[in-house]
């Protein structure tokens, strides 16, 4: 067969609904679904019937040497989900299967094409370079519907800052600033294979860390005391680092680490709480992720 990648993985193709045991048994003992394309070898078109096989309304049917038949339902495979392609699909398949019904197989084709109409990207700005990043992580026969789902998302304002900061309460600050410059350089060195660009700590490499972290899932594929005791706290020094550098932020630091901040013009910011809270889960690397801490952040620059 010849037919759209994304079409064939909403056909379930080769299961077609049935399991993998199934499968394995019955292969492909009856025409479970039609494409662009179809070579029928010998004993199907036996099962069929050769005549009938021979007389499906289609652009192409010919018999082949070996006793196979070629169908080609269209002039080209370009069009296949069109409201012309569709019709001529169910019309082949139920003259192939007159067990089934035209119109419930038209339907079903129907909602295929409507699943892969394409959805122009609409994400909210201040996540926008982190959620462009993930429909190609999909089936793609999935990726409209999550474009469509990423469109909706709308990640809650940041809440990991305070209007007045806590003074230091640190008896050697400058010494406090060191340890949180050798936590975030543990972060460097942990994953600058995986992520090149955490070198620069920049506003892109935040993007980037927030990339890695969902693709392997790392908040649920790792020992929770690893995340709480030592990426999270690398993380959260990392991300004030960026704040630093980038906007201008000055470490106020505190013995309690998620109180330790970071003043930002008239704001002060608890990178370490927020990097606690994003490190919960897969959901909490899109509600609270460092490119959007980060974009708030911006806005309170002098």
């Amino acid at each position: 067969m010849a037919h759209s990648m994304a079409d064939r993985q909403l056909a379930d193709y080769p299961n077609f609904g049935r399991d993998d045991e199934a499968t394995r048994r019955d292969g492909f003992d009856k025409v479970y679904e039609l494409f662009w394309l179809n070579v029928f070898g010998p004993k199907l078109v036996e099962s069929v019937g050769r005549e009938r096989m021979l007389s499906t309304p289609a652009h192409l049917v010919e018999e082949l040497p070996n006793g196979s038949v070629l169908l080609v339902l269209r002039p080209t495979a370009a069009d296949f989900a069109s409201e012309e392609a569709r019709v001529a699909q169910a019309r082949a398949h139920v003259h192939l299967r007159p067990d089934l019904d035209f119109d419930t197989v038209l339907r079903t084709l129907r909602e295929r094409s409507a699943a892969l109409v394409p959805v122009e990207p609409r994400f909210h700005p201040d996540v926008a370079p982190f959620l462009s990043r993930l429909p190609d992580e999909f089936a793609i026969s999935e990726r409209q519907r999550k474009i469509a789902e990423l469109n909706a998302f709308r990640p809650p304002v940041p809440e990991e800052w305070l209007p007045v900061g806590l003074p230091a309460d640190v008896e050697n600050p400058e010494r406090v600033r060191s340890y949180y410059g050798d936590l975030a350089e543990s972060l460097v060195a942990a994953l600058h294979t995986k992520v090149p660009s955490i070198f620069d700590a920049t506003p892109e490499s935040l993007t980037d860390l927030d990339f890695c972290f969902w693709r392997e899932n790392f908040p649920e594929r790792y020992e929770r005391d690893l995340i709480d005791e030592h990426t999270a706290p690398a993380l959260g020094a990392f991300l004030g680092g960026v704040l630093v550098r980038r906007l201008g932020g000055t470490w106020v630091p505190r013995q309690k680490l998620e109180e330790s901040q970071v003043r930002v013009g008239k704001r002060v910011w608890l990178p370490f709480l927020r990097a606690r809270r994003y490190m919960q889960s897969r959901e909490s690397l899109l509600t609270h992720s460092l490119t959007q801490f980060f974009k708030e952040a911006e806005r309170y620059r002098p």
